[in-house]
């Protein structure tokens, strides 16, 4: 039998999508074009936006979340433009989504439904997978009331009479159990991670952390040569790559790309990374990265500042890096940016422009953590003298005989590895960081016995 017809070509459908916003006195619309960050996110998605709609209200409609007249406008929009799908740039309860989907017989998405779908899509890694799964299944769990409210509890009879158990308590019990067994997992990943990122303490770290696409892994590109996917796309890294990034100065210090933050970022979502954001945790300094050229930039780095709240990184030193220079117009808007960030720079990681500048400003951060030491050690001993040329920076030497005389730099994060070290002398170290002596703890003292009072 041949073959010789044609062969059709298998292709997905990209959803056609509504979009809508509401407009709250506690959350206003921040631009003239409130739902730009959601059709990013739509595309983001695989699906293409064909309406949109639009709201200001005082309060939630408690059935619809938008007012009746704006639900019986959403229906004929959905039905003129052929919709699959609706999706809200608010959070809606399940009920919402429920009488909205039954209204407009349409599926309806909200702001944390859809994140946590391209999350999903965006996962590589073991450890991201997992941490998506547990959040999307967190989120699921409230809601299984509402996806099960068309079935009716087991019907009795012979070999079904006693609990009467019903296909919703059923899935939640699944849902619960497959939460824990995810957890665990995790525990177990995060536990390994936060080992991984315990053995850099003793290296100079820095975190690059800022809002999605404000281009932090095109900046790691340019000052590491890393090669790391960088996208004009919104959500383009999820897992953390750390790299070495050589100063001119010749010092090394390790700099970590992690996946960007958005308004409203789901809060399971943020429980879950949690291991991933580990090296921001601990990094020594963060670098935040803004785009310049979006006028919601200050917006964007309160919504940063939020997130680095809840990791405990509020108080972390911080460079404001702006980014995105070649593609500024106003001019006076990077200068309201620098006048409320007395820490900051202006790059584009594009074109290379003020990354110079970015480098001496790391390169006089890092130098505040140095540490001067004088030591006295034999010619012979390679691996010290090899352990100094790796992590040191020598400021004089002086041979005499078969002993060197070394004056160096030590990061301060290092100075224990000299103080371990037996076959050196130390000649000379801050007061702050003199050696203890050794058995210390062993010495014990002697009780006063009191004297008889006979």
């Amino acid at each position: 039998m041949g073959f010789d017809a044609p062969r059709e070509k298998l292709s997905i459908k990209a959803e056609k999508a509504i979009l809508v916003g509401v407009s709250l006195p506690d959350r206003p619309f921040l631009s003239t074009d409130p739902l730009e960050e959601l059709r990013g996110l739509t595309e983001t998605a695989g699906a293409f936006t064909v309406g949109e709609l639009v709201q200001k209200r005082v309060h939630v409609n408690t059935g619809f979340y938008i007012g009746k007249g704006k639900v019986e406008e959403l229906q004929l929009l959905c039905q003129f433009k052929d919709a699959d799908v609706i999706i809200f740039d608010n959070d809606l309860s399940p009920s919402q989504i429920r009488n909205l989907e039954q209204v407009t017989k349409c599926k309806v998405l909200d702001r944390s439904e859809l994140i946590l779908d391209i999350f999903a899509t965006r996962a590589r890694t073991v450890e991201s997978r997992l941490q998506v799964e547990v959040a999307q299944l967190e989120y699921a769990l409230p809601r299984l009331k509402q996806m099960w409210s068309h079935l009716s509890r087991v019907e009795g009879g012979i070999g079904m009479r006693g609990p009467g158990e019903t296909q919703l308590e059923s899935d939640r019990r699944l849902v619960e159990s497959r939460i824990r067994d995810l957890k665990q997992k995790l525990a177990e990943v995060q536990g390994r991670k936060r080992r991984e990122v315990q053995t850099r303490m003793n290296e100079f770290t820095i975190s690059l952390v800022g809002y999605t696409n404000a281009g932090k892994s095109s900046l790691m590109n340019r000052l590491t040569g890393a090669g790391v996917l960088a996208k004009d796309q919104l959500f383009s890294t999820l897992d953390t790559r750390t790299r070495k990034w050589v100063l001119p100065d010749g010092k090394i210090v390790l700099l970590s790309d992690t996946v960007g933050f958005i308004r409203n970022l789901p809060h399971h979502l943020v429980a879950s990374f949690l291991a991933t954001l580990e090296e921001t945790r601990q990094a020594r300094l963060l670098i935040h990265v803004v785009d310049g050229s979006d006028p919601l930039a200050l917006d964007h780095i309160g919504s940063v500042q939020k997130v680095l709240e809840g990791l405990g990184c509020e108080n972390k030193p911080t460079l404001l890096v702006i980014n995105k220079a070649d593609r500024v117009t106003d001019h006076s808007h990077i200068q309201i940016l620098k006048a409320k960030h007395s820490k900051s720079v202006v790059v584009s990681a594009y074109t290379s422009f003020g990354i110079k500048e970015l480098q001496e400003e790391i390169m006089t951060f890092v130098a505040k953590g140095m540490v001067p030491i004088k030591v006295r050690v034999s010619t012979v001993n390679g691996r010290f003298l090899s352990w100094v040329g790796a992590h040191a920076e020598i400021l004089m030497q002086k041979i005499e005989e078969d002993h060197l005389f070394l004056q160096i730099m030590v990061p301060d994060t290092l100075v224990s590895n000299i103080l371990q070290e037996r076959n050196i002398e130390i000649l000379e170290i801050p007061p702050g960081f003199a050696p203890k002596p050794k058995f210390e703890a062993w010495e014990l003292s002697t009780p006063e016995i009191p004297e008889d009072p006979k």
